[in-house]
């Protein structure tokens, strides 16, 4: 992945291999469903013709709305997302835009580093996909803005639903009846090369209303790294001397920007939850929790019972709740070699140039600094933008070779008080909200 990463990406262009890019569309999500107090007023609909247009009712009654767009860096971005379970009237909005915020690899020995956005072409490494890598969906066409090649068109957006398994299971009260459902999701990905590697760039979205995130690394490893001395990368080929391929990390980054129920104007709560040794007279433990307001841009570390919401400021649900996403971080391995990947998490003020978590190319203003953690200084949170960080410290083994197995790194958003029940309750068992009692 090093001195050839560059030239590879160059010698593939040359030789007319297609790159690709996305551009724009889905319809918008519309106010909350039917929210108790005070109603949100409604989100506008998402401008984008039906070419960028994703919108699946899935098998179990849930609706994703959305549209789409390839950026000339990014890659795919995602906007105007709303989702619609059955129960709720009309659409609820959840995110202006989603995307990468950066994909940035350093070389354990300390000879390299890359941005892979914003310094290796990500975007222009668009691969065309076979039906079967989309299978029961979708390829939609993809123009790659500043294509290198002579057809800037590829084949490289899936769209397609996929089953993931028991998304409940209860025994009924009697006994003699099981409530379960299988789950159903809406994947939407692309694969895009940066010189060796391949990276699939996946988004789930959940009939229960979560939104996963993922990154996955696959191809080839490097060749030229296989240079690598003892404590900075692995043996890989045959006998005890053979050549060690380099070790790397991988820090992916996301951008999320809210729009809950169509307003921008969210807020950030963080909650803590303390755990105190038993007190006289106690059985067990006891633990709470506190809540604290984030009223002004934050840089966040996860910890054991630490979590963050993002609240909508207009809309509740059935309940009279306010409805809220909960961040959901997956495994992750922190890289403490730069100040932007410090941190688990940054609560930013919106900035239209603040694009790219790292090497941000945009000229934000005098003094505003390239990278994420730099515009975390003070500003009240009035539009706040979410950025994600996921390490992933690659130590090859044997197996990567060949072709390398993906490995994942992501996280989810969980709705929290979007809908005043389980959107996938079954219809006789809808009267069992808050504090019920079995009927006689």
């Amino acid at each position: 992945m090093r001195v050839n990463r560059y030239s590879k990406v160059r010698t593939r262009a040359a030789v007319g291999l297609t790159v690709a890019a996305l551009a724009a569309g889905v319809t918008a999500g519309a106010g909350p469903a039917a929210a108790r107090p005070k109603a949100a007023p409604a989100a506008p609909a998402a401008e984008c013709s039906a070419d960028y247009r994703v919108e699946q009712k899935l098998s179990t009654g849930t609706t994703w709305r959305m549209c789409w767009r390839y950026d000339g860096k990014a890659g795919l971005v995602l906007e105007n997302i709303s989702y619609q379970p059955k129960g709720e009237s009309a659409p609820i909005k959840v995110l202006n835009s989603a995307r990468l915020g950066q994909i940035h690899v350093p070389y354990d020995d300390g000879n390299v580093e890359y941005d892979d956005l914003t310094g290796f072409d990500f975007a222009q490494g668009l691969m065309n996909l076979a039906p079967g890598e989309c299978p029961g969906g979708t390829i939609k066409t993809v123009k790659v803005p500043d294509s290198w090649n002579e057809d800037p068109n590829v084949k490289g957006l899936c769209t397609t639903t996929r089953s993931r398994g028991h998304a409940y299971r209860m025994q009924g009260d009697t006994a003699n009846k099981v409530y379960q459902a299988q789950g159903k999701d809406l994947l939407v990905y692309t694969v895009n090369q940066v010189g060796w590697y391949e990276y699939m760039t996946e988004w789930r979205f959940q009939d229960d209303g979560t939104i996963t995130m993922n990154v996955g690394a696959t191809g080839s490893l490097s060749w030229d790294d296989y240079d690598a001395g003892d404590g900075r990368g692995w043996p890989i080929g045959k006998g005890a001397s053979a050549a060690k391929a380099t070790s790397h990390s991988h820090n992916a980054f996301w951008r999320l920007d809210f729009a809950l129920d169509g307003s921008t104007a969210n807020k950030i709560e963080q909650y803590d939850s303390t755990v105190t040794a038993p007190a006289t007279g106690q059985r067990a433990p006891s633990t709470k929790t506190t809540r604290t307001k984030v009223t002004k841009e934050l840089a966040g570390d996860s910890k054991n019972y630490r979590w963050w919401r993002v609240v909508s400021a207009t809309g509740k649900n059935k309940d009279g709740h306010p409805r809220s996403y909960e961040i959901v971080p997956g495994p992750t391995t922190k890289y403490p070699g730069r100040s932007y990947t410090k941190h688990d998490v940054y609560f930013t003020e919106y900035n239209k140039c603040e694009l790219f978590a790292s090497h941000n190319p945009g000229d934000c203003g005098a003094g505003a600094g390239a990278s994420v953690d730099k515009w975390v200084n003070g500003q009240a949170l009035k539009h706040p933008v979410v950025w994600t960080n996921i390490g992933f410290h690659h130590i090859a083994r044997d197996e990567d070779q060949q072709p390398m197995p993906v490995h994942w790194q992501g996280f989810s958003i969980a709705p929290r008080d979007v809908t005043a029940m389980n959107p996938l309750t079954p219809a006789e068992l809808g009267w069992q909200n808050g504090h019920w009692q079995p009927r006689g």
